[in-house]
């Protein structure tokens, strides 16, 4: 049997799940991609984890990218495996199987937050997969690019669509036309990751970060993500009342009334979450 791409852990209430292909540089690939989602499913369905995390190895995030990006000819012949898959594609079987379609529909099914870990290069793919997740914490040698302009295509999960909804028309369109790069440091500064760490913090940073999402009341959690995810389809005023109808529902919840007893109890105590 070949290696799985990916490597799954748990750590308390918060499901790892790490990118396991080094020696292409986590490319994604239909397999990986299919691994990928059928462990977030198994986690969307696991009560015992709260949130998710995914992360790379040492390499990188995962990159997909032409040749000028490698460093040396056999990294490019290595990291071109997810390349090769793609330039095999005609437009009808591309059409035909809606490719990469499945990716962003199955991060769209998951209601628990995704905490993305960048620790290197995010190309590519890469980079629409970190944005596919709900916050990003970057290492601060972190780089991000979608250099999809240079192979003679363009982002195709993603890519155009979330890049200028996190950091603007102009800035995404400079990326996305010229396949240039930005730092983690310019990432931060745009406003497409929440905070930039050194490489050997990032993880255990954003494993707090995850472990403190996860210790508050599940479907609460899931409902304040749907409603911020919500803000990015919606115009304000169907925004602001499809807020105000999940907040509405929160007070059908055991969670809810256990959550302010809790605060004006005297003397105030933790929340005992039941997540009902």
């Amino acid at each position: 049997m070949s290696e799985s791409t990916i490597i799954v852990e748990h750590s308390e209430r918060v499901g790892i799940i790490k990118l396991n292909r080094p020696r292409a540089y986590n490319a994604l690939s239909g397999t990986l991609i299919n691994e990928l989602l059928d462990a977030l499913r198994s986690f969307e369905s696991d009560p015992s984890v709260g949130a998710i995390i995914l992360t790379g190895n040492e390499k990188g995030f995962c990159w997909s990218a032409p040749k000028p990006f490698y460093t040396n000819q056999s990294d490019y012949l290595a990291a071109g495996a997810d390349i090769k898959e793609q330039s095999e594609l005609s437009f009808v079987n591309a059409y035909n199987q809606d490719y990469l379609k499945n990716l962003n529909d199955g991060f769209f099914a998951i209601h628990k937050p995704i905490i993305g870990v960048i620790n290197g290069i995010a190309l590519g793919g890469g980079c629409e997969l970190a944005m596919m997740c709900d916050i990003l914490y970057a290492a601060e040698t972190a780089t991000f690019g979608q250099p999809e302009i240079t192979l003679g295509t363009i982002p195709g999960a993603g890519g155009t669509q979330r890049l200028i909804r996190a950091i603007g028309k102009s800035k995404a369109m400079h990326m996305i036309l010229t396949g240039e790069m930005i730092s983690a440091k310019e990432a931060e500064a745009a406003g497409l990751v929440a905070k930039v760490l050194p490489t050997e913090q990032v993880f255990s940073a954003a494993l707090k970060t995850a472990s403190k999402i996860a210790s508050f009341s599940a479907p609460i959690v899931a409902m304040a993500k749907e409603a911020v995810n919500e803000a990015e389809e919606l115009g304000l005023k169907n925004g602001l009342r499809f807020e105000s109808r999940l907040y509405h529902a929160t007070f059908g919840l055991e969670d809810h009334a256990e959550g302010f007893q809790a605060f004006l109890a005297k003397p105030k105590r933790a929340a005992q979450w039941t997540h009902k």
